[in-house]
């Protein structure tokens, strides 16, 4: 039966695009987590029920918040600093085993076994640690979005939530130690001391983590894919959280688009849009479509979007002209040794673009976009959502890929939401 594409678009409630929005009302809803196909639990921010729809993004471009820790906050950091100081980590390392790395498919499934890898290719990891005082984070994270708490909004900074809720610095540096004594290139750190990026064979990799790294046939999918064959531990002292980079079961790829049996309903409307050709939607067409109402333009924000490819910066200019828009700056924040360069995978480097031009044709007055890039290796998803935490240069971030979940990610959108970050889905 013949099949197509449909692109499936999520309309998100809030008040929009406003730089002068305070405090928001009683009548709110409360939003809990991001739809990035994950799994996110922390609560990310509040949205009034009764606010005009907003595209893709943005329906919190509105919020300033505050820095101001209040006292509670300031002795729970005193008292969380202390405990840093005189904690004394195990000298006996007892093998620990880390659960959850090896894909469903391969435990349930009686999956073809095609070989394993071999032992020369090199893999890049992420090596997590766990947040410290994690029920704490919990509390102060449930004040933060209370609006009957004296907490309410009063957001910490990346410097802020690294000293209260980060791994030591001593636990760190044991983990880049280990790693280095073991043979593994350790190629990336990070301010929040929660990851560690390293390279390796699958040599190392299989006797650091005792393991085999065998290859399957993909149960849905035209390709074979990695994994380990048990569940990986290591002999460390300190608690490891995970290890990214470990399988290629997921491979990251844009949601934009979503199969369709050819004759099913689709409640779609026929309508004109302003491109060149007649037909299609561009610019303020979705302005006019979600909010016709409004002169509220972004002014004043800064917008940070989860890329996984590069894109070609004349297919905005032309995209702007050709909408009628003026240029927004775009700043392009390389991680993990990308180039920047389009891949040449046309679906991929579209995506990219298609994320920046819905974010300048629905908030033409931002002041920029801040385009986080590197490669789809699962490894390296890590480093540019962490990217954006440390950074904290835009309140409101996005990602319109499918980068599955882990508890590595989770940490880091408790980030986002101790930051007072607003994540939102793009499109699905």
């Amino acid at each position: 039966m013949r099949q197509e594409l449909k692109p499936i678009i999520t309309p998100v409630v809030g008040p929009f695009l406003d730089p002068n929005a305070s405090r928001l009302r009683e009548d709110e809803m409360r939003v809990v987590g991001c739809d990035w196909g994950c799994n996110q639990r922390e609560p990310v921010e509040t949205v009034p029920t009764d606010s005009v729809l907003g595209l893709f993004l943005f329906h919190h471009l509105a919020i300033r918040p505050k820095v101001l820790l209040t006292a509670s906050v300031i002795i729970w950091m005193v008292a969380l600093v202390f405990g840093s100081i005189f904690a004394t980590p195990s000298l006996a390392a007892e093998r620990q085993v880390l659960h959850g790395h090896v894909p469903a498919a391969v435990t349930k499934l009686n999956l073809q076994l095609v070989g394993r890898l071999p032992a020369t290719t090199n893999l890049n990891l992420a090596i997590g640690l766990p947040l410290r005082n994690r029920e704490v984070l919990t509390k102060l994270l449930q004040q933060i979005y209370d609006l009957r708490s004296p907490n309410y909004r009063h957001y910490l900074t990346p410097a802020q939530f690294t000293e209260m809720f980060g791994p030591t610095e001593q636990d760190y540096q044991t983990l880049i130690a280990f790693a280095k004594a073991n043979g593994l290139t350790v190629i990336g750190t990070h301010p929040n001391r929660t990851l560690v990026d390293v390279k390796a064979t699958v040599a190392d990799i299989e006797r650091v983590f005792n393991l085999t790294m065998r290859v399957y046939q993909h149960p849905t999918e035209a390709r074979t894919f990695y994994a380990p064959d048990v569940e990986p531990s290591v002999d460390l002292a300190i608690p490891v959280l995970a290890i990214d980079g470990l399988d290629n079961f997921i491979i990251p790829r844009p949601m934009g688009f979503q199969r369709v049996r050819s004759g099913q309903a689709t409640n779609a409307i026929t309508a004109n849009g302003s491109a060149p050709d007649g037909v299609s939607y561009m610019g303020d067409d979705f302005r006019a479509a979600y909010v016709p109402s409004t002169s509220l333009t972004g002014s004043g924000q800064a917008v940070g979007l989860l890329e996984l490819d590069g894109y070609y910066a004349t297919d905005i200019a032309t995209y702007e002209h050709e909408a009628g828009l003026l240029p927004v700056p775009l700043t392009n924040v390389l991680v993990s040794q990308f180039s920047g360069n389009p891949d040449g995978n046309a679906r991929n480097v579209g995506e990219v673009s298609l994320d920046i031009e819905m974010a300048i044709s629905m908030a033409p007055g931002l002041d920029k976009v801040i385009v986080y890039e590197a490669t789809d290796d699962l490894a390296f998803v890590n480093d540019v959502l962490n990217r954006m935490a440390t950074d904290n240069l835009a309140r409101q971030l996005s990602c319109s890929w499918d980068i599955g979940d882990n508890p590595s990610r989770d940490q880091i959108y408790q980030q986002y939401a101790a930051q007072g970050a607003v994540v939102f889905p793009g499109i699905r």
